[in-house]
């Protein structure tokens, strides 16, 4: 009989399934973020092949995403021998840690001066690409659309305009305003406009709910397991756990809480986040430290089966 605590479904949540259907990159982005970003020496390629089976990535897969991501230049690889070992670039490492920062540091009690960032655009069709990337990165930095070319944001993002209009090599593409609204338009209504708070509430209030019964079921299995399957349990689900709750800050412009509603679920879901993620952080990191341990001793590095 297979005894793999991660055959099938997910044990607690039921959400591997939801975590096989995802992109193989951000599964590897997962990887490297929540167990090898402070790992200074790469990792031999059969042990991420190992870590990453159980979220089904077959080791054909694995290997095809660490060659794209080498190529993208998130990784970098090496071999030694016969083996192939990969490791952050310093591009990649600080994508990874920028997005730490905001999963585990959220920002809505920065104070705020009333004053709103008003950003406009301009970019030829010929450059749509550009203007993609552009989008992409203003929603990334907390700005809302107005429509039109208009962007708003309630932080001085000024020093990261720069930055990216350089980066992108945008020229006099951008401008760049301080502004209030005028006339009836207040700061909320300004809000309703340009961001779904209601959408991301209930986002936050589903994880909230579902990752405390998580929670509840990880201890009921904890207390009848064996201690090497608590920690490949511990290990797929703060996998999964940092998976899902990632999403978040993609989505989050993180307003200041003074145009926020006054029950913000962000606050539920971060300390059920929290909680569940610091239980399970010792237990997991035994689990990926036996794999790259079995690794470095030469013998073939087995995670139980997806």
């Amino acid at each position: 009989m297979d005894r793999s605590p991660l055959r099938g479904q997910s044990y607690a949540t039921g959400r591997l399934t939801q975590v096989r259907g995802q992109r193989p990159q951000g599964l590897v982005f997962t990887l490297f973020g929540e167990y090898l970003l402070e790992r200074s020496e790469s990792v031999w390629v059969g042990s991420l092949i190992a870590l990453l089976k159980p979220f089904g990535l077959t080791e054909g897969g694995a290997r095809t995403v660490l060659s794209r991501m080498t190529k993208k230049g998130w990784l970098s690889s090496e071999r030694s021998g016969r083996r192939s070992f990969y490791a952050l670039t310093e591009r990649g490492r600080a994508l990874l840690q920028e997005g730490q920062a905001r999963i585990y540091h959220p920002s809505w009690d920065r104070d705020w001066d009333g004053r709103w960032f008003l950003l406009a655009y301009s970019i030829p069709q010929a450059a749509r690409s550009v203007r993609d990337r552009l989008r992409d990165r203003l929603a990334w930095l907390g700005f809302g659309s107005i429509g039109n070319g208009l962007w708003i944001s309630p932080r001085d993002v000024e020093a990261d305009v720069r930055e990216l209009s350089a980066h992108l090599d945008l020229g006099n593409h951008l401008l760049c305003f301080q502004a209030s609204p005028a006339g009836d338009l207040t700061d909320q209504e300004l809000v309703q406009r340009c961001w779904d708070l209601d959408a991301l509430h209930r986002g936050y209030a589903d994880f909230a709910t579902r990752w405390a019964a998580a929670a509840d079921d990880y201890e009921a299995h904890v207390r009848v397991g064996h201690e090497a399957q608590n920690h490949a349990r511990a290990f797929a689900l703060r996998f999964e756990l940092i998976h899902e709750f990632r999403r978040f800050p993609l989505e989050d412009p993180f307003l200041p809480r003074v145009l926020l509603p006054t029950s913000w679920a962000g606050d539920d879901a971060t300390a059920v986040f929290r909680d569940l993620h610091d239980r399970l952080m010792g237990p997991a990191n035994r689990w990926v430290h036996d794999i790259l341990e079995t690794a470095s001793a030469g013998k073939d590095a087995n995670a139980p089966a997806p």
